[in-house]
């Protein structure tokens, strides 16, 4: 039997992720080590109550209060606690001990990456964070590895799986928001304050991971545009797979070249969006996430599978570690993830887009080559129409309802193309207004 020395690896947090971390890594000890030419010795959990009850029998004595002397002891530090502090000061005592680091924790990293890297860097340690934007999906070493020699356009993500099972309900069983939330957090996928999903904050803290990686180039996190999905209604829904559409929240980080400088830079945004039915990414169900890449030499790409789960983020993790144990068998410095580019954050409105715009009109002639010109004033270019009879309004007046679908035009003009629609008396109201993306 082959003896191999040990690597102390400590584990920050034992919750959903982190008990099945610490569960996997004594399981498959003896399997672990073979592939990485060590043995992974699992020297403490840091807890905040070491009796609370967890979800996973482990063994007493792991549990410690004391992070930060567990972290002084170890070779790699697994931080799965979550939140802002005090992870991040136990993430930069690792680092500047020497220790890498493993961490699944997005907020932090969209808000504090910039300096959790440049501290890794300068003692030559390594940051590790696959967990953080696709849960078990492989999505950040594609974009930091393999992709590193092309050129990646823009990427497509639905990075959130609470929301794509609400979303999916509405499509697929016709429920209400409210019915689709429920059920969702009946089945664990929401949170009982669902904010953070269902308004996109985790949405667009995962943008700026991608965004990040993909464009070489530091994207604040409150430079991501967000919306969340709670103004899309069933009647929103409904008109989508009438036009051939399914409604999803996007993550989209792209390249856009700035209309007034005409030089290059970054856009990321998180909103709801009309993706059509022959698109991949149409096809994501329930809880699952997708990311889709478009890259200039490599292509379409899609990476899909389980955005959440103890269980399945466990993986992404363990696969992490492992890496970091490699590195260390191999020694040398970690690789640094210094950014080549210092591309400018441009506004939404200067991305190129088509918008879905549905309205009520009063039903007389002529008012559909009103609303036309207004499109025409503003240099937007309809693609087609739909029009519709409506009902009475309280007036008694009849109305129609028109959905019009554009060409694609800057975010900007799209707006205030529809502003300029809505203050038209002829328009009874906006019933609502949908980009239309991955065309």
């Amino acid at each position: 039997m082959i003896e191999y020395r040990n690597l102390k690896i400590a584990l920050l947090g034992a919750g959903n992720v982190g008990a099945r971390v610490a569960q996997l890594l004594i399981e498959h000890s003896d399997e672990l080590a073979s592939r990485v030419g060590a043995g992974l010795e699992l020297v403490g959990i840091a807890v905040r109550n070491v009796d609370a009850e967890r979800s996973v029998d482990l063994p007493q004595e792991l549990y410690t209060t004391d992070a930060e002397s567990l972290i002084l002891s170890a070779d790699i530090v697994i931080e799965l606690m979550g939140g802002i502090e005090p992870a991040r000061s136990y993430i930069l005592q690792a680092l500047h001990s020497g220790a890498d680091v493993v961490t699944g924790n997005k907020a932090l990293l969209a808000l504090h990456g910039n300096e959790l890297f440049e501290a890794a860097e300068q003692v030559g340690a390594q940051l590790y964070y696959e967990a953080a934007a696709g849960g078990a999906i492989p999505i950040i070493r594609p974009l930091r590895d393999s992709l590193a020699g092309d050129r990646v356009k823009r990427i497509l993500g639905v990075v959130n799986g609470t929301t794509n099972y609400i979303l999916d309900r509405m499509d697929v069983d016709g429920d209400t928001m409210e019915a689709a939330l429920a059920a969702a957090t009946e089945l664990g996928y929401a949170e009982a304050d669902p904010t953070a999903d269902i308004e996109g904050y985790d949405a667009a803290q995962k943008a700026a991971i991608l965004a990040r990686l993909a464009f070489h180039t530091a994207v604040p996190v409150d430079a991501v545009y967000r919306e969340g999905i709670t103004g899309v209604t069933s009647t929103m829904v409904d008109q989508a797979r009438r036009s051939g559409y399914v409604v999803k929240l996007l993550a989209i980080c792209e390249r856009v070249v700035d209309p007034e400088t005409g030089a290059e830079g970054v856009s990321a945004r998180v909103h709801p969006a009309l993706v059509s039915r022959l698109h991949p990414l149409a096809a994501v169900h329930g809880a699952k996430n997708a990311v889709f890449v478009e890259a200039e030499a490599a292509g379409d790409l899609m990476f899909y599978g389980a955005g959440a789960g103890g269980l399945e983020t466990a993986s992404a993790v363990l696969g992490d570690l492992v890496s970091a144990a490699r590195r260390h068998v191999a020694g040398g410095p970690g690789v640094g993830e210094v950014f080549t580019s210092f591309l400018p954050i441009l506004p939404i409105g200067t991305v190129l887009t088509r918008y879905q715009i549905t309205l009520e009109v009063v039903d007389e002639p002529g008012v559909l080559a009103r609303i036309a010109s207004i499109f025409s004033e503003h240099s937007v270019s309809v693609e087609a129409v739909q029009q519709s009879v409506g009902s009475r309004s309280e007036s008694e007046r009849s109305t129609a309802t028109l959905v019009i679908v554009t060409h694609q035009s800057t975010d900007a003009a799209l707006s205030a193309t529809v502003d300029a629609v809505a203050r038209h008396e002829a328009v009874t109201c906006v019933k609502s207004v949908l980009r239309v993306e991955g065309a």
